[in-house]
């Protein structure tokens, strides 16, 4: 038998809230997101990370996968994370801490 670590990778799926208007400002400062926080995520097991958005609704629909066991929103406590939901905030319905306000979605079906 090798050395081999069994990691396992759990998906998950949430979603947040866009303020009117915002789009093209969220879409700008995830662009540039801070090298600081891609370390953060990286870090942390958080990867394969994508946001979506719904225009109709302004609903973010956030898709990651996490081989630590700990998402993105579970990182209230590291202070680069505490500085980026700050500079979200007008962005985003928030948290009165300025976390994102974010509804964990379930898995319907997966298909590998």
């Amino acid at each position: 038998m090798g050395n081999a670590i069994d990691t396992k990778v759990k998906r998950l799926a949430f979603k947040m809230y866009l303020k009117p208007g915002c789009k093209d400002e969220y879409k700008k400062r995830h662009a540039a997101l801070w090298p600081q926080m891609k370390d953060v995520l990286k870090a942390s097991g958080v990867g394969n990370y994508s946001i979506y958005l719904d225009e109709d609704t302004n609903t973010l629909f956030a898709y990651q996968e996490v081989t630590d066991g700990q998402g993105s929103q579970d990182l209230g406590n590291n202070l680069i994370v505490q500085k980026w939901w700050d500079y979200m905030s007008d962005l985003m319905e928030v948290n009165p801490d300025n976390s994102p306000i974010s509804v964990p979605l379930g898995n319907m079906f997966h298909l590998e």
